[in-house]
């Protein structure tokens, strides 16, 4: 539409790059320079000399627009890996689609309501639809789906109500495929049904605005962290109203045994576990063919994104951190678990500077030999490219190498190449990190190197000793914190003067008001002032 607003464009110093074009939110999604294939769903794009306001506003106009109609058309000639039609080999697909009944959706209607149960999912032969969360009173356009796609499947897989709503743009005719005719095709065909599930997967993951959904006793709300094989919300328990984060394993990964028995290991594990610096499982919940562990919400930032904000850990903060993280080593190697995976991802640090070890999806007792290290590749210690089991010593190691990444914000091995980089750390202690930070005390400079010795029996026997040596510098840490600022805060004082008979109406009152200013986020406290 030529409105100078795409990166580098004349306009942007005037009115700034266009909102579709730098919303990360539609990564993967947006096509051209200025991202127009997505620009119908997000608020202040720059159309016909103005501004545009929300989805809301201006849908009209955006589906009687020729670039729009012109991407409608691309989209439903695309080759791509989502297309359902185009999994199917063309004689299993009339065989398919002859089993299934026909429907026709005029433009405009709405096929799909959110939050409904329903038992169908519907495979586009012509025409296109928005998938649509509804969440605050507004609605939020989460993808377009054209010619191949399958809607609705999310419902039909899991038994979870419907996840968005869908609505059609242009008149649409669709198959209809119900929930007997999916459960034939997974008992006869598991490579359609991986990829149905993938597809499932893929939904939950959007970056868009994310649907409550309710999982036994807990409500799930936005998505507060993605991983290789979880994602993970922001929750409550909505009995006791306690905040509570759940991670949900990628429905695609259930279907791997191996990953399914790591992840509901990882709550096993944790569940026995209490520490101040370990994080804390409450729950498990499984249902929706997934598995869901609810854990402490926590508070801050991960230790990866920390250095990143800050480049580098002052070094007595750095000792501190080092100290809390052997404390819950510590304690979990008394409990026979070797956590395999220690990180500055791993490692979350609170508002307080207070640290807690996460995910143990690793996790296994001393001297386990399953032919599998896993782990973050530049924290494995050397003799595990070996096939040697994992310990204490291996857990030292990557606690060495994140110290080392702590005091001088960069890794000891910066080469990219892995074979390279294994045979360095075979070969070559880590440098010494003094050379990097010349003030560095002693103290910890000596738990570094000791810490990545290439030869295990060099290092530490186990933490409890590394522990011991880090204690002369818990005395002197600084109690300075350097976590994120929290936003300035108000406070109104509001003073109710009454008589005794009074007291329990305007309790009742109070509870009530109470109720509401939580849903704000308000803090209300109140306190009694008797015989004034």
């Amino acid at each position: 539409m030529e409105c100078g607003r795409q990166p580098g464009g004349d306009r942007t110093e005037e009115l700034g790059v266009c909102p579709a074009a730098a919303d990360p939110s539609f990564d993967g999604s947006n096509c051209g320079k200025n991202a127009g294939r997505m620009c119908w769903a997000v608020a202040g794009t720059f159309c016909e000399g103005k501004v545009q306001g929300s989805f809301t506003d201006k849908r009209d106009t955006c589906m009687d627009c020729d670039f729009f109609k012109q991407l409608q058309k691309e989209e439903g000639n695309a080759d791509s890996d989502t297309k359902f039609l185009k999994f199917i080999s063309e004689n299993a697909k009339i065989s398919f689609l002859n089993q299934l009944t026909y429907k026709c959706v005029k433009a405009g209607e709405r096929f799909i309501t959110q939050g409904e149960s329903g038992d169908e999912a519907y495979i586009i032969h012509s025409g296109t639809c928005l998938s649509i969360v509804e969440k605050d009173g507004k609605l939020h356009p989460v993808s377009h789906r054209g010619k191949g796609d399958i809607v609705g499947m999310t419902s039909v897989l899991t038994g979870e109500p419907r996840y968005a709503h869908a609505e059609a743009e242009t008149d649409m005719k669709l198959w209809v495929m119900n929930k007997a005719q999916f459960d034939n095709i997974s008992r006869e065909d598991p490579d359609l049904t991986a990829f149905l599930t993938e597809l499932v997967a893929n939904q939950f993951d959007s970056k868009r605005p994310a649907p409550e959904r309710i999982i036994g006793k807990y409500v799930a709300n936005d998505v507060i962290g993605r991983g290789g094989y979880s994602i993970v919300y922001k929750g409550v328990h909505t009995g006791l109203n306690i905040p509570v984060a759940i991670k949900m394993m990628r429905h695609d990964l259930v279907m791997n045994a191996d990953f399914l028995n790591s992840f509901r290991n990882e709550a096993k594990i944790i569940a026995g576990l209490s520490h101040e610096n370990i994080i804390r499982v409450y729950d498990i919940e499984e249902r929706f063919r997934t598995v869901f562990i609810i854990m402490e919400h926590l508070e801050g930032e991960s230790l990866r994104d920390m250095l990143k904000r800050l480049k580098t850990i002052p070094p007595m903060l750095a000792a501190d951190f080092l100290i809390q993280i052997c404390s819950g080593l510590d304690y979990a190697h008394e409990q026979k678990i070797i956590h395999r995976d220690i990180n500055t991802i791993n490692i979350f640090v609170q508002r307080n500077d207070r640290l807690k070890i996460l995910d143990f999806g690793l996790a296994c007792p001393p001297g386990t030999d399953d032919f599998f290290f896993g782990g973050a590749f530049d924290y494995l210690a050397p003799e595990l490219f070996d096939g040697e089991p994992a310990n204490q010593q291996s857990d030292i190691y990557a606690l060495g190498i994140t110290a080392y990444e702590m005091v001088t914000g960069k890794m000891p091995y910066p080469e990219g190449n892995a074979g390279t980089l294994m045979k360095m750390r075979r070969t070559q202690d880590v440098p010494d990190p003094a050379e990097t930070v010349p003030d560095l005390p002693e103290l910890l400079r000596r738990f570094i190197l000791k810490a990545c010795r290439i030869n295990p029996d060099e290092r530490y026997r186990n933490v409890r000793q590394a522990l011991e040596e880090l204690g002369p510098l818990a005395r002197k840490t600084d109690s300075v914190c350097i976590s994120p600022p929290r936003a300035k805060r108000k406070m109104t004082t509001l003073f109710l003067i009454y008589e005794d008979e009074y007291q329990q109406p305007l309790r009742r009152l109070l509870e009530e008001f109470s109720v509401k200013v939580k849903e704000l986020g308000v803090d209300m406290k109140t306190a009694d002032f008797r015989d004034i």
